[in-house]
């Protein structure tokens, strides 16, 4: 038999305070949690223990977080901490993040900010299972959790260590064979044009489906159906130009088009597209465009400076040799990508086949 609680009858609720981001610190001890879907700072007090649920207020209003440690909850979350001794806190963190789109969809507009009040918070309806069941529950479910962190953890680590082989086998200045040159002088800006007939999802590019940190692409929401675009083709490299310091860059495996707002460069014959995108997919190269960035809320590169950067540039067997060793480590990380999004896709399945309970008539019932 599953008995069902308000949120309010099991658990105290409470609002966090502000403080101000002047007085955090990265280096402070405890996580700020506010209306994100993360901590979105540090700060040297805390005003919550850990082991509490937290709901995000404003903003991403709806958003469920668990916290283990203690935190500073800021005055945009809830803090949830179960006062039940036949709930489990841990049970309920699952329940409402299974609930989580339905408890998002209840958000109000108030200033322009989305909102949820914390009578909405309380009124939640918790399936209420036997304290052995809501233990089974989150031993399967932690199992998953603790796998997707795992998988999670070992993509960064591999990550970084990608990041580092690739600057020890680009840092060639003074090698045999090797020259420096300006990006201008392999590569240069493209004027084609391509009509917007034979665009579609997958093969027009902007700034809002290149992923940020090297991510790549995703599928366009907004394929334009008139005009002429600009035209990129297979081997170009695609850099978006609004905001550079989001790191958005993607090597062209297809012919499509895009607009002023993404720089499609596209390299000569002395150097390989691989390696180009390799050069230009470096922290030093964004760290140096990023400096160019000129505006207020949407800086913009400036596109003359790109072409200044230098590179090195080896013979191109050399430039062979040092792609397949990266394309090695690429395909290692796309593979623990596979296996990530794998798991998480059972993990909802399983998530949402262990918290679905029959009954609903049994809702409100105290």
């Amino acid at each position: 038999m599953v008995e069902w609680k308000k949120l309010g009858e099991i658990a105290n609720i409470t609002i966090g305070e502000f403080v101000h981001r002047d007085k955090q610190n990265p280096k402070a001890k405890y996580p700020v949690y506010n209306g994100g879907t993360t901590y979105t700072g540090f700060y040297e007090y805390y005003n919550n223990t850990g082991n509490k649920i937290v709901i995000s207020a404003r903003g991403y209003a709806g958003f469920v977080n668990r916290v283990f440690d203690n935190y500073w909850a800021g005055n945009s979350s809830y803090s949830i901490d179960i006062n039940n001794s036949k709930v489990l806190w841990h049970y309920v963190y699952y329940y409402l993040k299974n609930e989580q789109y339905n408890i998002m969809s209840m958000q109000q507009k108030g200033g322009g900010l989305a909102a949820i009040s914390k009578k909405q918070v309380q009124e939640l309806l918790i399936p209420i299972p036997s304290l052995s069941e809501q233990s089974r529950i989150v031993s399967i479910l932690d199992t998953f959790t603790s796998s997707i962190s795992n998988l999670k953890q070992q993509i960064e680590e591999r990550r970084k260590q990608y990041e580092y082989e690739r600057n020890l086998l680009l840092d060639l200045e003074g090698k045999e064979g090797v020259e420096m040159k300006t990006l201008g002088e392999v590569a240069n800006f493209v004027k084609d044009r391509i009509e917007a007939s034979f665009l579609n999802s997958q093969n027009y590019v902007s700034v809002e489906n290149l992923l940020k940190d090297k991510a790549g692409r995703i599928d366009s929401e907004n394929v334009p159906f008139k005009g002429n675009w600009s035209c990129y083709k297979h081997g170009d490299v695609l850099i978006g130009n609004i905001r550079p310091y989001l790191r958005k860059i993607w090597l062209a495996d297809r012919k499509g088009g895009t607009n002023g707002d993404v720089l499609i460069i596209r390299p000569n014959e002395f150097i390989l597209p691989q390696f180009l995108y390799c050069v230009l997919a470096s922290e030093k190269f964004f760290e140096y465009y990023n400096q160019t960035a000129k505006g207020g809320k949407m800086p913009r590169g400036e596109k003359s400076r790109a072409l200044s950067y230098i590179i090195p540039l080896p013979p191109l067997s050399t430039q062979s040799r040092i792609v397949s060793i990266l394309d090695t480590f690429e395909q290692s990380i796309s593979n623990l990508e596979e296996q990530l999004a794998m798991r998480e896709k059972q993990y909802e399945y399983y998530r949402n086949q262990l918290l679905t309970f029959e009954g609903e008539e049994e809702r409100g019932k105290t």
